[in-house]
């Protein structure tokens, strides 16, 4: 039997992203998302509904997280769902965890932190395209990691 597992996510970030480094130097970022639902109740009364979501991201796309998303900040993810599962220390119960893991982010709203429409695309090591962040093109073709970005043609230094 067939299965799918891709969840599609546009929320704001509900922290600043936690970057830390693997023994080997891969990048991991772990931010927290949150997305609103807006619906009406049965008896016709507006009504918001708030879901949070933590998001892990590896490689390039952990790195760019860290360095332009922040808190409030408007993020769309794509990636799957997957379990963790460990032994909570304290009290010696097998504890579990449904996180996302980023597979695609693409960065959205103004340069200055602000809603609206999207700037910036990094996707996962499925790419084919070589392209890099201007600020830190690859040494070498082994460095090239697939990530890609989209820029204006402004001489910024920032990919978006």
């Amino acid at each position: 039997m067939a299965s799918v597992n891709k969840v599609i996510l546009i929320g704001n970030c509900t922290r600043d992203p936690e970057v830390r480094y693997t023994p080997k130097g891969t990048a991991v970022a772990d931010i927290g998302m949150a997305m609103n639902r807006y619906f009406s109740s049965d008896g016709g009364e507006k009504r918001e509904e708030t879901t949070f979501v933590d998001v892990t991201l590896w490689g390039r796309q952990a790195e760019v997280a860290g360095e332009y998303l922040k808190k409030g900040r408007p993020v769309y993810i794509e990636g799957r769902l997957q379990m963790d599962s460990w032994d909570d220390k304290n009290t010696g119960q097998k504890r579990t965890k449904l996180k996302i893991v980023g597979e695609q982010m693409q960065l959205l709203g103004s340069r200055d932190g602000g809603g609206g429409g999207s700037s910036s695309q990094q996707r996962g090591e499925s790419s084919q395209s070589t392209q890099s962040a201007p600020q830190n093109p690859p040494q070498s073709p082994a460095e090239n990691d697939g990530a890609q970005f989209e820029t204006d043609s402004d001489d910024d230094d920032i990919p978006f």
